[in-house]
């Protein structure tokens, strides 16, 4: 299966967002993408398709700044603007939704071009670069791993020595920190939480 070119689709490729943009997904545009949309969209996002513990679901919203944080704990001296890139690693889910690993690898490669659109659009629209070095990317995806980690143990079900061999290693955060962002929170708190973080880091 071929991604279609965006001349090529007859169907509707684009959704209206609450702001009243209206995103093109085959052809984003940075100037469709709207922070309040993201945040609003990652808060009821469910992470692990919904098979968490807790009185919610534990959203992508929550993710983010968890891996946010496991980047300042695995290299505190870090830009700002990349700490804003780990906040961002997963904005196309606002549109897309989050697919589980295992089916992403079903779908192949397809996925992917669509999700790279998305992602280097929405970098464009908050001054990164639409692909980020491969050292970067590198540090992320440790930290991914990382959160990922601590969300199996505590909310998924999986023992430590199997979220270790998926996962790789706690990242070592302080208890506290990891009570607070292992506690599901409201798609409310998520959505505010992450406009919060995201102001900050934009600076």
């Amino acid at each position: 299966m071929t991604i279609a070119k965006p001349s090529e689709v007859s169907g509707r490729a684009w959704q209206r967002m609450l702001s009243g943009r209206r995103l093109d997904l085959l052809d984003p545009s940075p100037l469709d993408i709207e922070i309040a949309d993201i945040a609003h969209g990652l808060a009821r996002v469910a992470r692990w398709n919904g098979q968490t513990s807790g009185t919610h679901i534990f959203s992508v919203a929550q993710h983010t700044l968890l891996v946010e944080a496991v980047m300042r704990a695995l290299a505190p001296r870090i830009d700002t603007r990349l700490r804003l890139a780990a906040l961002l690693h997963d904005a196309p889910e606002y549109v897309i939704g989050d697919m589980i690993s295992p089916f992403k690898a079903v779908l192949g490669g397809d996925y992917k071009v669509v999700e790279k659109r998305l992602l280097a659009a929405i970098h464009i629209r908050f001054g990164l670069p639409p692909t980020l070095a491969d050292e970067i990317t590198k540090v992320i995806k440790a930290a991914d791993r990382g959160a990922a980690y601590l969300e199996a143990i505590h909310l998924a079900g999986f023992s430590q020595a199997e979220a270790r061999r998926l996962f790789g290693k706690d990242p070592g955060l302080p208890e506290t920190t990891v009570r607070d962002y292992l506690t599901p929170w409201t798609a409310a708190r998520a959505e505010k939480q992450f406009l919060a973080r995201f102001k900050l880091l934009l600076g």
